[in-house]
């Protein structure tokens, strides 16, 4: 899977903040918007990845390292490889927090390889939009202002999954599913 890697990354040519600050900034930005703020109060753990890249011609694919906590204490490390096949055209960037409501969604996420089916679906949080974004394409609705932009996560076999865009533009029409390694802090 390293020529995903290396593909999305080269395709959406991100520039990357220091990676101690980014785990950081991140949260602190889940944790100021209204949808998902209440899930760090009501979650066992979360997930964090900063940046997660996708890009596709045909055939896509999606590449992100992210930190696993539990009640705020990192406990690993976790990344996530998507490949999609469809219409699709163009590259884009997120940031994506997986929130665990109680100790058997970690468990679950932590025993190794976790994945999340085309039926999963995430909260889209962007600046002046809100939606739903499955692992598979997303929609949503303009004229929402930040302040006011209330997106609603919902619990799903335990886990809830917001998303902020960061950049780019990418069509699709496509199938896959996320998937998830899990790696212990020593």
């Amino acid at each position: 899977m390293h020529w995903l890697r290396t593909w999305v990354y080269l395709l959406l040519l991100l520039p990357l903040p220091a990676a101690a600050d980014r785990y950081s900034h991140t949260l602190e930005t889940f944790r100021s918007t209204p949808g998902a703020a209440e899930f760090f109060s009501q979650a066992t753990g979360y997930a964090v990845f900063p940046t997660i890249g996708k890009g596709g011609i045909g055939v896509g694919g999606a590449y992100g390292t992210g930190k696993v906590y539990q009640r705020g204490t990192p406990i690993g490390l976790s990344e996530m490889v998507q490949i999609t096949l469809g219409f699709q055209l163009g590259g884009q960037a997120y940031s994506q927090i997986i929130f665990f409501k109680d100790q058997r969604a970690v468990d679950e996420f932590t025993s190794g390889n976790f994945e999340f089916g085309a039926e999963a679906s995430a909260v889209a949080i962007t600046a002046g939009a809100s939606g739903q974004a499955g692992t598979t394409g997303a929609s949503g609705s303009a004229g929402i202002e930040q302040h006011n932009n209330q997106a609603k996560g919902s619990w799903y076999k335990g886990m809830a999954v917001f998303t902020i865009a960061k950049g780019g533009l990418m069509y699709q029409a496509t199938i896959g599913g996320q998937k998830f390694s899990f790696e212990p802090l020593e």
